[in-house]
């Protein structure tokens, strides 16, 4: 939904009153006081359901325990790999830092484990198929997994698989 806001004029200025459509302005020389059309686009960005991620280290710290980083993120809008990425948590090891593809699907370094949530991400990809063929169906290419569909909402959890694994 859009949200069209006009801004007011108090006093005559030699400049037109701007119109905003969301992050769209527009100058006009009518004069207006105010109207205001729609749902504020703050209320719109609040009704959209958030997928919870968790990312489990791929090795065990001193204590024995893996390391969790969290993440949250709005159903259906970015792939597994943007996610990570913005978030700063570590998909590739050293390998797969310089050798990667970019997100192609083509060297299979940001291959990672869905321990659950997996009924939250798209259907593997033909490139998926091809690629991940002989391995188990919990495997993903994180550059091609979209977290959510923009409908549902729930809890995700991921096992970065050290590179030996791969």
């Amino acid at each position: 939904m859009a949200c069209l806001n006009f801004t007011s004029m108090s006093s005559v200025s030699p400049h037109p009153p701007e119109f905003s459509f969301n992050n769209y302005k527009l100058r006009s020389r009518k004069r207006l006081n105010a109207v205001s059309f729609g749902a504020n686009s703050q209320d719109y960005e609040a009704e959209k359901p958030e997928i919870e991620l968790e990312f489990i280290g791929p090795k065990a710290g001193s204590d024995g325990s893996y390391p969790v980083e969290k993440a949250k993120e709005i159903s259906g809008e970015k792939l597994l790999r943007s996610i990570m990425s913005d978030n700063k948590i570590e998909l590739y090891a050293a390998y797969g830092k310089v050798m990667n593809c970019g997100g192609g699907g083509s060297c299979g370094t940001c291959i990672v484990e869905i321990i659950d949530g997996k009924d939250l991400l798209n259907e593997r990809t033909d490139t998926e198929l091809k690629y991940l063929k002989k391995k188990p169906e919990s495997w993903r290419l994180a550059c091609q997994t979209i977290v959510g569909n923009k409908e549902n909402s729930g809890k995700v959890v991921v096992q970065r698989l050290p590179q030996w694994k791969k």
